[in-house]
């Protein structure tokens, strides 16, 4: 087939189509969302398989893995951190005699650019003893995938493709295979998918006894090379993933080129780590995320003999995403010069909600009733609204993760804050914010709850929510909040007095209150006048 220009997240999400899936599942986070949103896009012009956003990453991993139960292939999408929400079908998926194809895709984010942290998602491969695929470029993002859906059905495991930002979000050319065709429906009521624990011990066993499996393919895996300088018995370098890409830029110019092995699967090539290490003196260790593979070298006193060189050594940073010029220093290389541009200055723009967004309006009159309460705190959740911590709203004081903003306003309020506020967002709130409300309204906690009702997964994109208006309003009567305390706000400048006075009854009540501000996301309202002119 010719070759197509894809972003990493869509020569993986191709990979799948044509490993021939018969559903996608996902939660939108950056940097993975542009996964589903490929899978979306494709699906709806063949209908050849079923892609849909979920509720959350742990109610699409239980979707997916519903599929693969049945016999066919399924793919389940998400950010490092809503791995951390799907982990207990994930570990648990593991030990179950995995039967269709089952790939879970996660994107980490080094840097930080869009998320509360850096954690590196080869870890939870490692937990739960299942293979992992580290692609290096676009071509392999798109080949492993495929090859991931196979080794899964061979191992009756689940299998993880880790990316990364830069890889994510960059495109390049991929050359595709043909399609595979859908699986047939086939399915056996057996107690392999029972976890009980006489089951599970049995389960569990088998995962371990199947380790030497993964770790052979892993040793002989076209994807791993090791190349040995034969005339350089000195120096050698282990890159994994996007690494290896740094490396390659920097290669040529190298006065005597190191002996270099990449590492794109886990677990890790034990038989070629050992060739390398037997060849040089001394180990540098470039991969992007934790210093996981440098730890397994070093050991727990490290190798005798040897030198490792690495993160933890001080050779690379431990916080923060890789670059060309990071690895080049790495190297022992002058950086490259850039371009001056004399004159040229951008000042500092801190990011801010956008011009007209309702979340600003619900913000300025939240203020407008928190000067009178000097002992008030307001708890954030994650989302477009939490950019009101800078100036000039200054308004939330945490934000944690997912669904945390009414679980910790909660437990503020039983300390003695008062008044103890949560914000949510519409999409949070169904996301994990529903079952802290449940706790609260339980108890009738003395706290205000804001639940900001943009109708859209506005931060990464304008996926669409899955509660909004008078919907969203009978959802929170469901989970027990006093009709008679949930309010409804329009979020708009000629609302201000209003909205000021809303906020403030409700703050002092003596119990759980929930403010629902409804007004739609500037930026959605401008996709659809667009669309319709």
């Amino acid at each position: 087939m010719e070759k197509i220009i894809l972003l990493g997240d869509e020569a993986l999400a191709l990979g799948a189509i044509h490993a021939g899936i018969t559903a996608a599942y996902s939660y939108p986070g950056t940097p993975a969302s542009e996964i589903m949103e490929y899978l979306i896009r494709n699906s709806n012009e063949n209908n050849s398989f079923r892609a849909s956003w979920c509720v959350n990453e742990k109610v699409a991993y239980e979707e997916a893995l519903g599929v693969s139960f049945s016999g066919k292939r399924s793919i389940v999408s998400m950010k490092h951190v809503g791995l951390n929400v799907a982990a207990d079908p994930f570990m648990n998926s593991a030990i179950t005699a995995i039967n269709g194809g089952l790939v879970i895709a996660v994107a980490d984010d080094p840097g930080m650019h869009s998320s509360q942290n850096e954690q590196d998602s080869r870890y939870y491969a490692q937990f739960a003893r299942i293979f992992c695929f580290e692609p290096a470029n676009h071509q392999e993002a798109y080949e492993m995938t495929r090859e991931a859906f196979d080794l899964s059905e061979k191992w009756n495991i689940p299998v993880m493709i880790r990316m990364v930002t830069r890889l994510s979000h960059s495109r390049s050319c991929i050359y595709p295979a043909r399609k595979r065709n859908e699986n047939s429906l086939n399915y056996g009521k057996n107690c392999d998918w029972t976890l009980l624990p006489v089951h599970a011990r049995r389960r569990f066993k088998a995962l371990v006894e199947r380790q030497k499996e993964l770790l052979e393919f892993s040793d002989n895996t076209p994807f791993n090379s090791l190349r040995l300088n034969k005339e350089n018995k000195t120096t050698g370098i282990i890159a994994s993933g996007i690494a290896y890409n740094y490396i390659q830029e920097n290669f040529k110019e190298l006065p005597s080129p190191p002996s270099i092995l990449k590492i794109s699967t886990y677990p890790v090539p034990e038989n070629l780590i050992f060739k390398l290490l037997n060849h040089v003196e001394t180990v540098s260790v470039i991969e992007e995320g934790y210093p996981f593979i440098e730890k397994m070298l070093y050991g727990l006193f490290g190798m005798h003999g040897k030198s490792i060189k690495g993160k933890i050594s001080g050779l690379l940073p431990e916080t923060g995403e890789l670059s060309p010029d990071s690895v080049r220093r790495a190297l022992g290389m002058n950086p490259r010069g850039g371009v001056e541009l004399k004159g040229f200055n951008l000042p500092e723009r801190p990011p801010q909600l956008c011009k007209g967004c309702p979340h600003a309006d619900t913000f300025n009159a939240l203020n407008r009733v928190l000067e009178s309460y000097p002992q008030a705190n307001v708890f954030s959740d994650i989302g477009c609204y939490t950019l009101a911590a800078f100036p000039p709203y200054e308004a939330v004081n945490t934000c944690v993760c997912m669904g945390a903003s009414i679980g910790m306003a909660k437990g503020g309020s039983e300390a003695g804050i008062c008044p103890s506020v949560a914000i949510i967002g519409d999409s949070t709130f169904a996301h994990s914010g529903m079952t802290p409300l449940l706790d609260v309204a339980s108890v009738d906690t003395n706290m205000t709850v804001i639940i900001l009702d943009n109708k859209a997964v506005a931060m990464t994109g304008g996926q669409p929510t899955f509660a909004t208006g008078e919907e969203l309003v009978r959802i929170i009567e469901g989970l027990g909040v006093n009709r008679e305390h949930i309010l409804s706000i329009v979020p708009l400048p000629k609302n201000l007095e209003k909205n000021v006075k809303i906020i403030k009854e409700e703050i002092e009540h003596r119990g759980l209150s929930v403010i629902v501000a409804s007004r739609e996301c500037v930026q959605q309202t401008r996709k659809k006048k667009k669309k319709r002119s």
